[in-house]
């Protein structure tokens, strides 16, 4: 076992309304469980569990001084698609479930299909199309190790 083996098990992020959130996320098609109540939700992805949480107790649990979000937490959260039929689909889920739209998918630099919606807390996500990286049977992001560039 390596000393951090790579892998991302929870992502938490940082809510100021639970219920709204809560109802955003299962309008998605999301379903709470496991331990979660009024002050903590828990979604189960495929390998990976999303959860909310209050923004002044994470930031608490944290060790930070709480202070308002800011417009842009330089992160993105990527969904992923198979088609950029897929992407359109999805994104306009999205937003009929209250998301923000940021950037409506089109043809990006990078030779994928992409767009930007932010959920209630204004925490951006990405619906994207990759060719370079396909998602297996799982519907897991597959990409090849190596990369090149310093310590590849």
């Amino acid at each position: 076992m390596t000393a951090f083996e790579p892998r991302i098990s929870l992502v938490t992020l940082g809510v100021t309304d639970m219920a709204r959130a809560r109802t955003f996320y299962e309008a998605l098609g999301w379903k709470a469980g496991g331990p979660s109540n009024e002050h903590v939700t828990f979604f189960q992805g495929r390998g990976i569990v999303l959860g909310l949480f209050g923004h002044d107790e994470l930031a608490k649990d944290a060790g930070i001084k709480s202070a308002p979000p800011p417009a842009f937490r330089g992160m993105s959260i990527a969904y992923n698609c198979r088609s950029e039929k897929e992407v359109d689909e999805a994104f306009a889920h999205a937003v009929t479930c209250g998301a923000k739209a940021l950037k409506q998918p089109e043809k990006v630099f990078w030779g994928g299909y992409s767009g930007y919606f932010a959920d209630p807390d204004g925490h951006l996500w990405e619906v994207a199309f990759n060719p370079f990286a396909p998602l297996d049977g799982d519907g897991h992001m597959q990409v090849e190790p190596g990369g090149g560039g310093e310590g590849a």
